[in-house]
């Protein structure tokens, strides 16, 4: 998940930026020796199956710890996916080590999201629920995803902020709109009245 630049739309705020670029990762541990190597993208040629008949019981357990943390991650990543909805600007993406039987497992991946405000303070405070929920949407976020998380919750209180002066404004306008209109309705009131010209009797 990757932090956009936090910039208020409100003229009377400068603008405040976020820090750089924060994704939201699975914290990983690689589980096994150091031989172990990592690679970018999953090895399909082997078998799980055909690819254990020979190996030690402690390749057989670093294969188990690997698949239960290949489940892990993959876990971790759908629950970012799930909550993102429409914020979610790719898929997630995985780092993988190759077991000792051959199969590339994922240790590690991320999710990008846009966080960038909305077009209204009131569409920002929604896009930041989004930012939160899907950052702390698995059971066990990572630091990456907290502080995705403390970054989408800045960007509420600046949006809060800005929609309360809005508000303000808004306020004051109607009450110098309503001011101004009585002003007015007492000139009105108390205007001298157009003089009459007496009338003459003719008949006297």
């Amino acid at each position: 998940m990757s932090t956009g630049a936090i910039s208020p739309s409100s003229a009377s705020q400068p603008p405040v930026r976020a820090t750089p670029p924060v994704q939201v990762t699975s914290s990983v541990t690689p589980a096994g020796p150091a031989s172990a190597s990592t690679s970018s993208s999953p090895n399909t040629n082997f078998s799980g199956s055909d690819s254990v008949t020979n190996l030690t019981p402690e390749a057989l357990a670093l294969v188990a710890q690997l698949k239960a943390r290949d489940t892990e991650v993959r876990q971790h990543e759908q629950a970012h996916m799930a909550t993102a909805g429409g914020l979610a600007t790719s898929g997630a993406s995985y780092t993988y080590q190759r077991g000792p039987n051959g199969v590339d497992y994922a240790i590690g991946g991320e999710v990008h999201i846009d966080t960038s405000p909305g077009r209204t303070p009131q569409e920002t405070i929604e896009r930041a629920h989004t930012i939160q929920a899907a950052a702390l949407a698995p059971a066990d976020p990572s630091g990456a995803d907290r502080a995705v998380a403390a970054q989408a919750a800045l960007l509420e209180l600046q949006a809060r902020a800005e929609l309360a002066t809005q508000q303000v404004e808004q306020a004051a306008a109607r009450v110098q709109g309503q001011g101004s209109g009585d002003a007015a309705k007492v000139r009105r009131t108390y205007e001298t009245p157009p003089l009459v010209p007496p009338k003459l009797d003719i008949y006297a």
